[in-house]
């Protein structure tokens, strides 16, 4: 119950700030531009594919590379909505307090994380309506648009937590959102050492957000891309609740 009391305190401090209601009006501009412009591009190509068996559809030509770049652009959104979470609090000493408070640090760090989550799946939902629209005149192919939905949802709850943790770590939100961005750019790109011996390149593959986000955008859904998620989220919301406890102790 006090997870969700926490939960719902956040999730209303974030829509007071007139950054929350910026990023939200911000990303749905850039959104609905690169829909158009999709939607543009099928129009062109579609006397083309009429006649061609297998053709690519409207969802391989719309769908999968808005949520493609949707990653991208909220894989930099993403640090500037959590940086305030723990930091803020840490700097005006209001953390002190919620720690002082008989919640454990799991119910405190759980119930900042359901808030946070709560603003990006209120996002997802937006963006979600794009590529509903289209099945006003035309056929989706349904189970890839779930898929990819799902693998964008998994991907905004890993940031969340990441982010988060960052976080943690510093009462200078600025300082938290750098952190953030660097951390969620390396393991986006870090399957990018190719070069490296067999067993570190697959390593570098399974740690990569980007190439389990790509899977799931295939309609290619596999357990193990969701384990990750769940794993990648878990670990980092382990790691923020051990910080949070270092800080309680005393010294």
């Amino acid at each position: 119950m006090m997870i969700l009391t926490i939960a719902s305190r956040e999730l209303r401090s974030l829509f007071l700030s007139p950054m929350a209601w910026s990023i939200l009006g911000v990303v749905q501009l850039l959104l609905a531009y690169l829909f158009l412009s999709q939607i543009d591009l099928f129009m062109t190509y579609a006397p083309q594919l009429a006649g061609r068996a297998n053709a690519p559809g409207v969802t391989d030509i719309v769908i999968t590379p808005l949520l493609g770049n949707t990653g991208v652009i909220l894989l930099l959104i993403a640090p500037l909505i959590t940086m305030r979470t723990l930091s803020e609090e840490s700097r005006s000493r209001t953390l002190n307090l919620l720690m002082s408070s008989p919640l454990s640090m799991t119910e405190i760090v759980l119930g900042k994380y359901l808030g946070l989550l709560g603003f990006f799946l209120i996002l997802l939902g937006m963006i979600s309506l794009m590529p509903l629209s289209l099945m006003v005149g035309t056929e989706l192919d349904t189970g890839k648009l779930a898929s990819g939905l799902l693998g964008l949802g998994l991907l905004l709850a890993a940031f969340t937590a990441a982010g988060l943790f960052m976080s943690s770590l510093t009462d200078q939100p600025t300082v938290a959102a750098v952190s953030s961005f660097g951390l969620l750019l390396l393991l986006w790109i870090i399957d990018w050492a190719g070069n490296s011996g067999a067993g570190v390149s697959e390593l570098f593959r399974y740690l990569s957000l980007v190439r389990h986000y790509e899977s799931l955008l295939k309609g290619l859904f596999d357990s193990s891309d969701v384990i990750y998620y769940l794993l990648f989220i878990f670990t980092f919301l382990v790691l923020t609740v051990q910080r949070l406890d270092a800080r309680r102790l005393p010294h």
